[in-house]
């Protein structure tokens, strides 16, 4: 399956002077953003996976510890293959990064450190998303 869009990690900066800090994503466009959640893990053995979403896109921002992120392109949605490829992420607050997902993804995280919390956008309304969530078992690509 090819996609039009990359997955990218978009790169922030932090400016630091007598009154704090402060992290910013000039490079990051709001525009197609409609909604945002939280994701809070207290423990290391909880894990996220697997939702795909054939047309959502989505961007994943640490805010609190670190996250593994991987992600897999489903060759059929209804009926994945076992053996897909994926990509492996390490999202960690002190980078100040944004990984950007394109529609056409499975995704599934966990935390790295305790009390971690993840940030997600997304450019689909929730009822857009319901309409286009594919679930799957989390050990089926990759062994957490």
């Amino acid at each position: 399956m090819i996609q039009e869009e990359k997955i990218e990690l978009i790169k922030g900066g932090i400016h630091t002077d007598q009154r704090g800090s402060l992290r910013f994503f000039n490079n990051f466009d709001l525009g197609p953003i409609k909604r945002f959640y939280v994701s809070e893990h207290p423990d290391m053995n909880i894990v996220k996976a697997w939702q795909g979403h054939k047309k959502e896109q989505k961007w994943f921002y640490v805010i609190a510890g670190s996250f593994k992120v991987v992600l897999v392109q489903p060759d059929d949605w209804d009926n994945p293959s076992e053996n897909l490829e994926y990509e492996e992420f390490v999202l960690d607050v002190n980078k100040n990064e944004v990984l950007s997902v394109p529609g056409g993804h499975a995704s599934g995280f966990k935390a790295l450190l305790p009390n971690s919390k993840l940030m997600v956008f997304s450019d689909f309304s929730l009822d857009d998303s319901l309409n286009d969530d594919f679930r799957y078992g989390k050990d089926l690509w990759y062994k957490w």
